[in-house]
């Protein structure tokens, strides 16, 4: 049986110091990852610390928008929808959701592109659909 992935609301972020530039950044359909300034190692999710290196400064960059699902799970509730680990082409693992989609038609290693669903609160929330 074929089950689409239905128009779910998420709830709005509550942006802080460090997080805002990502939310800015995603309004105007961007998504940040970090990456350091000496090394170039991305992280997700953009923080101003390396979490993998405590040298080097930290600079805010636009991902591709493209990767493949690592693993998801489908929530059964009133309006079913897809929480996904996505396995961004620069390298760093996003949760998120994916949308759009055939849910019996998704697969680990599906290559899949970045789309933008708004929150409650009108905020631009990155998600996925397949590629």
């Amino acid at each position: 049986m074929s089950e689409t992935s239905a128009r779910r609301v998420p709830p709005g972020p509550t942006p802080d110091p460090s997080t805002r530039a990502f939310w800015d950044a995603a309004r105007d359909g961007k998504l940040l990852i970090g990456r350091n300034a000496r090394t170039g190692r991305f992280h997700y999710p953009p923080r101003p610390i390396d979490p993998f290196d405590d040298e080097g400064e930290v600079e805010l960059v636009p991902a591709s928008g493209l990767g493949t699902i690592y693993t998801f799970s489908v929530m059964r509730t009133k309006v079913p929808y897809v929480i996904a680990y996505v396995e961004l082409e620069e390298g760093p693992r996003i949760m998120t959701n994916i949308v759009g989609c055939d849910i019996a038609a998704l697969q680990v290693g599906q290559p899949v592109r970045l789309v933008f669903e708004r929150s409650e609160d009108g905020q631009a929330i990155p998600m996925f659909t397949p590629a």
